[in-house]
């Protein structure tokens, strides 16, 4: 999954040595946007967590050692994926029931905009984590 973004092409304006600039920069206003929804800390901590891995460590390529090497890295980010999708869910979740069955006609805004949240925090980070080039030398 990590190379889904890889083979975009992009505009011949943009070069390949900007692409870190321009997924960070998506990355970043998609996570603004959800912030600029209403402030809420459910998606917060899976972005984090998917993005405090490197690709090279979920890959093996440059992390083998520490308490369980690779194996832990992939763990961790299931979880931060496992926590992401849940707040998406639970998003979803208080959406249809607080604000589509129990009050159908009144102002559904406050669910739209939880989900809304949950949804760009979410695929901000996602964004971020594999739409950019890993490289070691800096």
């Amino acid at each position: 999954m990590s190379g889904c973004l890889e083979d975009c092409a992009l505009p011949e304006c943009c070069s390949t040595e900007r692409r870190n600039a321009i997924a960070s920069v998506a990355g970043g206003v998609l996570f603004f946007a959800g912030w600029w929804v209403v402030i809420d800390a459910a998606c917060f901590y899976p972005a984090f967590m998917i993005n405090a891995i490197s690709n090279a460590a979920v890959k093996g390529d440059s992390f083998r050692t520490g308490c369980m090497g690779t194996t832990g890295a992939r763990v961790w980010l299931f979880f931060g994926f496992l926590f992401g999708f849940g707040a998406l869910i639970a998003g979803f979740w208080i959406l249809i029931q607080a604000y589509v069955v129990e009050k159908p006609g009144e102002d559904q805004y406050p669910g739209v905009a939880i989900f809304l949240q949950n949804a760009l925090i979410f695929f901000g980070g996602v964004v971020f984590k594999f739409g950019r080039k890993e490289d070691s030398s800096f």
